[in-house]
């Protein structure tokens, strides 16, 4: 029988802890102490990417032993990010700015185990058109989800009714982490059976 694996999220999100708790993942969390790249004048893939790695290779350097999953998400308008709002006057600009339109999510993500030889990392994306907003829209939506907490200014499983008209299935990218896509790396990696928390 092959030896138990740890895998561990390299992520603060409760929502990535959810999205692999519900896929019935088994994993711990050791939150990466890193400065995060955020230029939005970045390409959005390669900033996702960049971040994913970052943090898996914080924690991976402390674990080299356990799996390290780290992840990153950002929402793109054209070739343009949208990060987490600074303020509630950005966040209505990003809200405004998304109207109307259909933009992409792109979740970087990066699997890495020094001892199994696993080093990998994906860029998943999604789409997601938007409703078009009045200010009324935007005031509401603002008054029910805490948008300087989210990429875009915005989250998908609170309040979507208001803002979004279409997506891109699974929800689970948009959410920031596609756990489908994860999952079926694991098994493909033949470590799926082996994690252990």
């Amino acid at each position: 029988m092959s030896s138990p694996l740890v895998l561990i999220l390299a992520s603060a999100s409760p929502r990535r802890t959810e999205l692999l708790r519900a896929a019935g993942i088994p994993h711990r969390v050791l939150v990466a102490a890193v400065t995060e790249h955020e230029d939005p004048t970045t390409d959005p893939a390669k900033m996702v990417l960049h971040n994913a790695r970052l943090k898996a290779e914080a924690v991976s350097r402390l674990h080299p032993d356990a799996l390290v999953l780290g992840s990153d998400t950002t929402v793109a308008l054209g070739d343009r990010a949208l990060n987490k709002p600074a303020d509630l006057f950005e966040s209505r600009a990003m809200l405004r700015s998304l109207s109307g339109r259909e933009h992409t999510v792109h979740t970087g993500l990066c699997l890495l185990c020094p001892e199994l030889g696993i080093d990998e990392s994906h860029d998943v994306t999604a789409w997601v058109r938007f409703r078009d907003l009045s200010e009324d829209d935007i005031r509401r939506y603002q008054s029910l989800v805490d948008t300087l907490d989210k990429a875009g200014a915005y989250g998908i499983q609170q309040g979507k009714e208001i803002i979004i008209a279409d997506f891109q299935q699974p929800i689970s990218t948009i959410m920031g982490l596609p756990v489908e896509f994860v999952k079926a790396r694991l098994a493909s990696l033949g470590v799926l059976e082996r994690i252990t928390a």
